[in-house]
C-alpha cells in the first residue's frame, strides 16, 4: 500500500533534516541533490520546515544570480537544549548543549568520598541548572546520564549495585524531579561504545566489543550495530569474569579476585611499583598517566606484563563473541594506545583462532560524556522533528 500524502510528507521532511543535521547549512538546489526529490517537493518541505520553526535561514551562497537556490537552511539549534553528565565516584562532569549536540558550555563538581549523600546531590543538580541558564538554556528538552553499575533494561533505571555510592541513584531521582526534562540514563561503558563508533575508534564497524580500561573494568557489546545489554542489563559486566593469576575467584557482590584485580587502575599501579616505575601510594587517579609515561620511555616489561594481563578478558569475550575487534577503551586503553593494542594483539592471535583486530580507543574518558549527549541528542531529535 502507498504511503499517504501525510506520511510522505513526514518522511521527506526527516530525510532532509538528517541531511541538514550531518553536513550543516544546505541551499535548496543542494537538498534536491541529497535527497533525489523534485524541485517541486523539495521547494514544499523548506516552507514547512521553515514554517515549523525547525529550519531558518542562515545565510546565503557566493552565487552570483540571487534567488532561493542562493539561500542556504539550516536547522534552528536553539530550538531544544540538552545536557550530558558522567557520574562518576569521584564527582560529575556536564555538557550543555543546543539542538545539534554543539557544546555550549561544560562543568564538573567533585564529591568527597564520605560525603553527605544530599549535599552531593544539592551541589550536582544545582550546577547543571546554574550552566544551563548562563548559557540562555534555562528550560532543558532531554538529559543524558552515564553512570557506572547495572541499567534495569525494563525500567531505565539505575540498579542497586554493591560499591557505588548512593548519591548516584539519588542524583538521578533528583534530575527527574526537579527538572523539566526527559532524563535517560545509560551505563557508561555502553555510551563510551557508542560515542568510539559515531567519533572514535569504530567508525568502521558495526560488530564490535569495547573494553574499558580505568578506575573499573567493564565492556560493551555492540552485535551487528546493536548495542546489547542483557536479561538483567549486565551485558559486560567483565570486572567480575574469572581470569588466572589472581589468587581468587570473584563473589555475587565483590568483584575481587575476578578479571578488575589484574587490569583495574589500582591493580596497575601495584604492576608500576614493582617494575620501579612509581613508589607505594600513588593515588588510583594516576593509573593511565603511569601507563602514558611507561610508553613514551619504553619501559617494555611494565608494559609486556599489562599486556599479558589485558589479554585474558579480551581472550575470554573474544572466544565467546568472534567480535572481530575489540577496542581498549577508557583513559588507561587511550593512555596504552597504539603500544600497548599491538601487544594485546600479538598475545591474542597466539591464544585463539578467531581473527581479532585489537584497537586503541581514540576518546578516552571523553568518551562517556560524549556518550551520553549521543543519546540526549538522538531523543530529542526523534521529538522535536516528529510530524
Amino acid at each position: 500500500m502507498p504511503a499517504s500524502p501525510r506520511t510522505a510528507r513526514a518522511i521527506n521532511d526527516r530525510l532532509a533534516l538528517r541531511f541538514l543535521q550531518e553536513e550543516g547549512p544546505l541551499t535548496a538546489g543542494q537538498l534536491k541533490e541529497r535527497t533525489g526529490l523534485s524541485r517541486p517537493t523539495v521547494a514544499d518541505l523548506v516552507e514547512r520546515l521553515t514554517a515549523s520553526g525547525l529550519v531558518a535561514v542562515v545565510g546565503e551562497t557566493g552565487a552570483q544570480r540571487r534567488g532561493p537556490n542562493a539561500k542556504l537552511y539550516g536547522i534552528v539549534a536553539d530550538r531544544a537544549h540538552l545536557a550530558a553528565l558522567d557520574v562518576r565516584t569521584e564527582g560529575v562532569r556536564l555538557v550543555v548543549a543546543d539542538l545539534l549536540g554543539t557544546v555550549l558550555a561544560e562543568a564538573s563538581v567533585p564529591v568527597a568520598v564520605g560525603e553527605e549523600t544530599g549535599a552531593a546531590v544539592e551541589r550536582a543538580v544545582a550546577l547543571l541548572e546554574r550552566t544551563a541558564k548562563e548559557v540562555g538554556a534555562g528550560a532543558l528538552h532531554t538529559v543524558g546520564v552515564g553512570a557506572p553499575g547495572l541499567i534495569d533494561p525494563a525500567t531505565g533505571e539505575l540498579r542497586d549495585s554493591s560499591g557505588l555510592p548512593l548519591w548516584h541513584r539519588r542524583l538521578i531521582a533528583a534530575l527527574q524531579e526537579r527538572l523539566p526534562a526527559r532524563v535517560l540514563v545509560e551505563n557508561e561503558t555502553n555510551l563510551a561504545a557508542l560515542a568510539e563508533q559515531r567519533d572514535g575508534a569504530t567508525r568502521d564497524r558495526d560488530t564490535f566489543v569495547l573494553l574499558w580500561l580505568g578506575l573499573g573494568i567493564g565492556a560493551a557489546v555492540v552485535l551487528d550495530g546493536r548495542l546489547r545489554r542483557g536479561a538483567s542489563g549486565g551485558t559486560g559486566e567483565v570486572g567480575f569474569l574469572p581470569v588466572p593469576g589472581t589468587g581468587g575467584v570473584p563473589s555475587a557482590v565483590n568483584c575481587d579476585g575476578g578479571f578488575h584485580s589484574l587490569a583495574g587502575s589500582a591493580a596497575i599501579l601495584e604492576l608500576a611499583v614493582e617494575h620501579g616505575l612509581v613508589g607505594p601510594g600513588e593515588p588510583v587517579g594516576r593509573a593511565a598517566e603511569v601507563v602514558r609515561t611507561a610508553v613514551a620511555s619504553g619501559a617494555d616489561g611494565f608494559l609486556d606484563v599489562l599486556a599479558d594481563r589485558v589479554v585474558l578478558g579480551a581472550a575470554a569475550v573474544v572466544a565467546v563473541l568472534d567480535p572481530g575487534c575489540v577496542v581498549l577503551a577508557g583513559e588507561v586503553g587511550r593512555a596504552g594506545g597504539d603500544v600497548l593494542a599491538e601487544r594485546v594483539a600479538a598475545r591474542l592471535a597466539l591464544m585463539s583462532p578467531l581473527a581479532t583486530e585489537v584497537r586503541a580507543g581514540e576518546l578516552g574518558g571523553g568518551a562517556v560524556l560524549r556518550g551520553a549527549l549521543l543519546m540526549a541528542r538522538e531523543a530529542a531529535q526523534d521529538i522535536v522533528f516528529a510530524p
